[in-house]
């Protein structure tokens, strides 16, 4: 650690919350962590965020879903998703692809 850095204190143990609160109102992170370097950190179950949307489908279309995902156990929704990601990535190789 260099000399313009500041010395990083030992983080107390708390009797309880409300201490533990009071500490942090008049005391930073970097107090008590040294934030000089990062850490990098995986997240490997965190899901995409999703956006809720409506579309209007050919009923035929829908039960033929339905009936394929009632044969796979699965949510139609989910198997949705499944062919609908599944023909993007094909058409994105595809595009990328074109002269």
């Amino acid at each position: 650690m260099s000399n313009d850095l500041k010395k990083v204190k030992k983080l107390p143990k708390f009797k309880n919350e409300d201490e533990e609160r009071k500490f942090w109102a008049t005391h930073e992170l970097s107090d008590v962590f040294d934030v000089t370097h990062g850490v990098d950190v995986i997240f490997p179950n965190l899901r995409p965020s999703t956006r809720t949307i409506t579309i209007r489908v050919p009923e035929s279309l829908l039960n033929n879903l339905k009936r394929i995902a009632n044969k796979k156990d699965v949510p139609y929704q989910s198997l949705m998703k499944i062919f609908l990601e599944r023909l993007v990535k094909e058409e994105s190789i595809q595009v990328k692809h074109a002269p």
